[in-house]
């Protein structure tokens, strides 16, 4: 997948706050907008995406430091959809997302969406980690190679106890981007699983905004 970038050249030190979707980014792009010093780069969702936008980004461009960031899966069943939460190596960077609203915790960096409970019960019991995501481990390895400061920054979009009402892996195109037509298609075979559909809709709309709060008083 091709990545999108709107930002600033090499010239400018800035801050890079990453996302695999634009629907992620969007609430966060709004709130920044005209801010000269923030970067936004939309990678695709997955690891090879996320490593191969990262690095072409910067090959031309010199962040302070990069966020990882977009929605994660809940795997401590304590977090609830909106809940804020990070990892990072960096000490002055944790100090900083614990005063602004921030939970330190552990991530799993999965190759493919966690849908159900089963699987996140499964995940929680083999990796010790309270979240799940996709993209994040290729980015911070792309940045501790080249000594940029890096920060997970993650809103829970989905709780440990909850499935998701459809499986996106089986949705999904081989760049591992959305195919709309499956989608269609499956919510055609299945109208009953529209209302959680919407709900989930609702649900990452909300959580996009908290993300997009929290990471706007931080850079």
């Amino acid at each position: 997948m091709k990545a999108e970038v709107r930002g600033l050249r090499a010239a400018v030190r800035t801050t890079l706050v990453c996302f695999a979707l634009e629907d992620e980014a969007r609430a966060f792009r709004q709130l920044v907008a005209g801010r000269a010093e923030v970067s936004i780069l939309v990678t695709g969702i997955g690891r090879k995406n996320a490593e191969r936008a990262v690095r072409s980004f910067l090959q031309n461009n010199s962040p302070q430091r990069i966020f990882t960031s977009g929605f994660a899966g809940g795997l401590d069943p304590e977090f609830q959809i909106g809940a804020v939460v990070f990892q990072t190596a960096d000490a002055s960077l944790a100090e900083m997302l614990g005063q602004h609203g921030g939970r330190g915790v552990v991530f799993h960096c999965g190759a493919h969406i966690a849908t159900n409970v089963v699987e996140k019960v499964a995940l929680r019991r083999t990796t010790g980690a309270d979240a799940v995501e996709m993209e994040s481990a290729a980015i911070h390895s792309v940045c501790a190679a080249q000594g940029i400061p890096c920060a997970t920054v993650r809103v829970i979009s989905d709780t440990a106890t909850e499935d998701l009402p459809l499986d996106f892996n089986q949705l999904s195109n081989p760049d591992q981007s959305l195919n709309f037509g499956k989608l269609a298609w499956a919510i055609a075979k299945s109208p009953g699983k529209i209302p959680a559909l919407l709900r989930l809709q609702k649900n990452t709309g909300l959580a996009a905004k908290r993300l997009a709060e929290v990471l706007a008083r931080i850079i």
